[in-house]
């Protein structure tokens, strides 16, 4: 293991021995705050996070339950989240790409001094920081529970880093679709539709529907694709390395495609 560390720490080190790493950070750096301070530069970003905040508002006191329950954690908050973010996130990602490729900049925008690796990464963080702020502006019903009872903060902080993992996921999914249509409908459509498929991989109906005749493993693969599997294990205040890594891997995966299929686009 020490070894393996010491190679890590070489490595690791070596990529910030010449400026190159450098020049990667600030160039998608730029592209993160021009993104990210775009959000705000129109009433939309203001209007949904509005109607982000009022439907989790909704859901958690409403049809959650949250006082009759009379426990003292976010579990009705977070039920909602997977469901609830079938139509925000898509609503966030489908303007990603299409808004640049309906307009025609989009060559215009890949002919500016940075790489492609640093437009894709800059204006994901961007989408997903601006989520993260909409997430954040849930802290009330944070300091409700925490009023009325004594709940678990550890779980609490376990469920918010897993919502965070799992918007970044459909996310990354939708700035792909977005990189492959000038319509914003379209990808907003698509996204949910494959994110609709991601969250109901994992849910009784469909397991039951595969475990009456295909072979165990089958099931198993597809419980193991399921955004409910490794949301809920978060949601319980269990942070497993293997749900952290399923989150990451979509990540990175559909970001990879979203660079491919720009490069593409940009080539034709």
């Amino acid at each position: 293991m020490s070894q393996t560390f010491t190679i890590f720490r070489r490595e690791f080190a070596g990529y910030f021995a010449t400026p190159v790493a450098y020049v990667f950070l600030v160039m998608t750096f730029t592209i993160f705050r021009r993104e990210f301070a775009g959000y705000f530069a129109t009433p939309v970003a203001y209007v949904f996070l509005v109607i982000f905040l009022v439907f989790a508002a909704t859901l958690t006191f409403q049809l959650g339950n949250f006082f009759e329950r009379g426990q003292a954690d976010l579990a009705s908050f977070f039920m909602w989240h997977p469901w609830l973010y079938l139509f925000l996130i898509p609503a966030i990602s489908m303007r990603l790409w299409s808004e640049e490729r309906k307009q025609g900049t989009i060559e215009l925008f890949l002919t500016l001094p940075i790489g492609l690796g640093q437009a894709v990464l800059g204006k994901f963080l961007a989408a997903w920081a601006f989520t993260g702020v909409a997430l954040a502006l849930t802290f009330p019903i944070w300091l409700t529970v925490n009023w009325l009872g004594t709940p678990d903060n550890g779980v609490i902080l376990s469920g918010y880093a897993g919502s965070l993992l799992m918007a970044g996921g459909i996310l990354a999914i939708g700035a792909c679709i977005s990189a492959t249509t000038k319509n914003q409908v379209i990808a907003f459509v698509v996204t949910a539709a494959v994110a609709f498929l991601f969250t109901v991989s994992g849910t009784a109906v469909v397991l039951n529907f595969f475990s009456g005749w295909a072979p165990e493993w089958f099931t198993e693969a597809i419980r193991s694709f399921s955004f409910l599997t490794h949301f809920n294990a978060m949601n319980r205040g269990v942070i497993d390395i293997k749900d952290v890594f399923f989150f990451s891997s979509l990540i990175a995966l559909f970001l990879f495609a979203n660079a491919i299929v720009v490069d593409i686009k940009k080539a034709g």
